[in-house]
């Protein structure tokens, strides 16, 4: 059987495809030979999953301009001033700002799924984002002729349709991103944002059968950009058990960078509820150091202790480039990494004879 392993999304963009999107932008390369360029990178990156043992791939997110706005992409009643999001060390994101209704998106995840089954031989899982961080577009002041009930009345719409799209098309999962669960508890203490959050994504899982859900993942981490986390200072432990009150069937946990990572497996393993599997993030894409096979066995020998191996899987902690022009990681570094993770969770496998 083993222990499951899977990437989490995105991967370091080739620097081909870095510089069609610089002469794109510039007005020296047109829209086909963007495309074309994302179709090589997109097969490349398959193919070294493959090459790698990968019994799942991601297109590593190549046709994407960030993990968080793709639906948004080509939408124009935006404005760029919305929600900043600040780093640890002093970089920021900003959001789009929403200027109208009704909100629909503009591009669906299904699009990237069909392009990556054309290249692989194995299962393609899609990422998606979390309902919970679209709401943040929605301005703080309102909208006119537009209310913000009306507002998510039609994210959850979106955000389903999003997900029943990847599914149908035969996506091995569909993974929510959620890192904005641990960054609201630093923008909320009380845990009033991170409550919302749950509830709005859990409108959008309640639609899905558990059939459905079983197919349907989690991933969380404080985020990860040019080599920073936006909440790693936030306590982990305050957002756990509100992360497993989500209605979907696996979830992929950061633990790989976590300076305790047994008190954090301890809470998943109280607060994680029995039809749920837990992915173990077991290597870190911010630390430049490739990790050896053999510490990825210790890891997740660990987290065996406390979990049941036919309940455990693997992961990075986070995606490699969550957004088009981070390249603050490299793309030699990143597969070397994958790598570490695929082998040494075979070694977990063997030792613990699953």
């Amino acid at each position: 059987m083993g222990i499951p392993t899977e990437p989490i999304g995105s991967m370091p963009r080739p620097p081909e495809l870095l510089a069609g999107l610089a002469d794109h932008a510039a007005g020296r390369l047109d829209r086909a030979g963007l495309d074309a360029l994302h179709d090589q990178a997109v097969q490349d990156t398959i193919a070294r999953f493959e090459a790698l043992g990968s019994p799942v791939v991601t297109d590593g997110e190549q046709r994407k301009p960030s993990f968080a706005t793709y639906p948004v992409d080509g939408l124009d009643h935006l404005a760029p001033d919305g929600v900043v999001i600040p780093f640890a060390d002093g970089h920021v994101r900003q959001l789009p700002r929403l200027t109208g209704g009704p909100f629909r998106y503009a591009t669906r995840s299904a699009r990237y799924l069909r392009a990556a089954q054309r290249h692989a031989s194995v299962p393609v899982k899609q990422a998606v984002i979390a309902a919970s961080a679209l709401s943040l577009l929605y301005p703080a002041d309102g909208l006119p002729g537009y209310d913000r009930s009306a507002f998510l009345d039609d994210l959850v719409d979106e955000a389903e349709a999003d997900i029943r799209g990847s599914l149908d098309a035969g996506a091995h999962r569909v993974q929510l991103d959620f890192t904005e669960g641990r960054l609201s508890l630093k923008l909320d203490p009380s845990r009033g944002v991170l409550d919302s959050f749950v509830a709005l994504n859990n409108r959008v899982l309640d639609r899905f059968t558990p059939a459905e859900r079983s197919r349907i993942g989690v991933h969380t981490c404080p985020g990860g950009d040019q080599d920073s986390t936006h909440s790693a200072d936030v306590d982990y432990a305050e957002l756990l058990p509100r992360l497993f009150a989500l209605n979907a069937g696996v979830f992929y946990v950061q633990l790989a960078s976590e300076p305790h990572p047994d008190r954090v497996l301890r809470v998943i393993a109280e607060h994680v509820r029995p039809q749920q599997r837990v992915f173990v993030g077991v290597t870190d894409p911010i630390d430049p150091v490739v990790e050896t096979p053999e510490q990825v066995r210790d890891r997740v020998l660990r987290a065996a202790e406390y979990l049941p191996p036919d309940r455990l899987g693997t992961c990075d902690d986070c995606g490699f480039a969550p957004f088009g022009d981070d390249v603050s990681t490299s793309r030699e570094t990143a597969w070397a990494k994958v790598r570490a993770r695929i082998e040494g969770t075979a070694l977990a496998a063997a030792q613990l004879g699953v």
